[in-house]
């Protein structure tokens, strides 16, 4: 233990001893990050048809309750329906935003990056109030297209961000060799520059998804009829009865998302 904290944590010789205090500190926060979570899970296991901590008699009762309902499962096949779509749209967008920022050499580009993460400094109610009365002109509202569009919205600046970081410490002169040599602009992209970036792509991929998977605000004024997300149907159930069928719920989301994150981590470290 003595060897570990007088062992230097970087190459500017600071010792992990020197850098206790952030590891506790970081520990503090991630408890406090996760500790909800921890409590959401065995309270997913009660029996009790109201939320319950810790639980006096454990079932799967609740789980069976999600699974066997047809609101549920509908709206579950509309958010996973929704993510996807998102997913595929809003990463080719942001790569090749990111791709454009990054290569262009023209005047107010930074202008450009502005606004394309405009969506991450409105507040989202502003988003979905917008959405809202945009999709009542264009008849789309309460649809699987309207979700799409809005939450790709949000997820364009997340996969700019995420590419973007990766294009920077990424050699041009890559690709300009291969454009010299014949090749056209598009292909030295795809045979070049994306499988150096892959992993920030899938990752890009993975935070689309999320973003759509996870998002309520925007849901909540722009989802409904016969195509209400999960996360609508969730705060709906919070707000109208205390329904411990969302503990299951929030316990099978929290699953997919960290099964997801495993994934992705394991490809990159594969690829690279």
């Amino acid at each position: 233990m003595a060897n570990w904290l007088n062992s230097p944590a970087s190459e500017t010789q600071v010792t992990h001893g020197q850098r206790l205090w952030l590891y506790v500190f970081a520990g503090v926060i991630m408890t406090l990050l996760v500790l909800p979570t921890l409590v959401v899970i065995p309270m997913s296991f009660s029996d009790s048809q109201y939320l319950e901590f810790p639980p006096e008699t454990w079932s799967l009762r609740w789980y069976r309750n999600y699974f066997e309902s047809d609101e549920w499962m509908r709206a579950t096949v509309t958010s996973l329906k929704v993510a996807v779509l998102t997913m595929l749209v809003a990463t080719p967008i942001g790569v090749l935003a990111a791709y454009a920022l990054h290569a262009s050499k023209l005047p107010y580009i930074r202008a450009a990056f502005v606004m394309l993460l405009t969506p991450m400094m409105v507040p989202v109610v502003l988003i979905a109030i917008g959405a809202f009365y945009a999709y009542v002109k264009l008849q789309i509202l309460y649809t699987i297209t309207g979700l799409v569009l809005a939450h790709t919205i949000l997820a364009i600046p997340l996969v700019v961000i995420v590419t973007g970081s990766a294009l920077k410490s990424y050699d041009m002169n890559q690709e300009n060799a291969a454009r010299s040599l014949g090749a056209p602009r598009w292909m030295a992209f795809l045979t070049i520059t994306l499988p150096q970036i892959r992993f920030a792509v899938v990752t890009s991929m993975l935070l689309s998804f999320l973003a759509s998977f996870d998002e309520v605000v925007i849901a909540m004024f722009i989802s409904g009829g016969d195509n209400p997300t999960l996360t609508r149907n969730m705060f709906n159930a919070l707000r109208d009865q205390i329904d411990p069928t969302i503990a299951a719920i929030s316990t099978i989301m929290v699953l997919i998302t960290t099964l997801m994150m495993i994934l992705a981590q394991l490809f990159g470290r594969g690829k690279s």
